[in-house]
């Protein structure tokens, strides 16, 4: 079994503004990248159990890209979503709701090919781009 790394944050939003930036295409492209010299040209996005998701995150300058995609196992929304990522490992994300402010929890296992703290951090980065963009919009 796969360690599993946690990372949060608190948007200073309510849960259904949250929720859209979260979930809709139009928005993602915003903020689902780990660092300023990456990108996300396109995302799809099937929020229903057994949808599929795909976001293409690729660095700016052209130099490497990949497909960031999944298909969903749970959906409560304005709660919980849950997948498992074309590697076959499992993501869970929780969202808790206070007034105008939306605290999020993601856990996800590791994968094998770099140390989980770096994995920690370059999710991180992406939630902290979520947080800056959605407080913004």
């Amino acid at each position: 079994m796969s360690e599993v790394i946690t990372i949060e944050t608190t948007v200073n939003r309510p849960i259904e503004r949250v929720w859209e930036t979260w979930n809709e295409p139009r928005h993602i492209i915003h903020w689902g990248f780990a660092s300023d010299d990456w990108h996300v040209p396109a995302a799809q996005n099937d929020l229903s159990v057994n949808g599929t998701f795909n976001y293409r995150m690729e660095a700016k300058d052209g130099s490497e890209g990949f497909d960031f995609s999944g298909v969903y196992t749970e959906i409560v929304p304005n709660k919980r979503i849950a997948y498992i990522l074309g590697d076959g490992r499992r993501v869970s994300i929780e969202f808790a709701e206070t007034g105008n402010v939306t605290k999020i929890n993601q856990s996800f296992e590791a994968e094998n090919e770099y140390p989980p703290e770096y994995q920690k951090e370059g999710w991180q980065s992406i939630l902290n781009n979520f947080k800056n963009y959605t407080e913004t919009v």
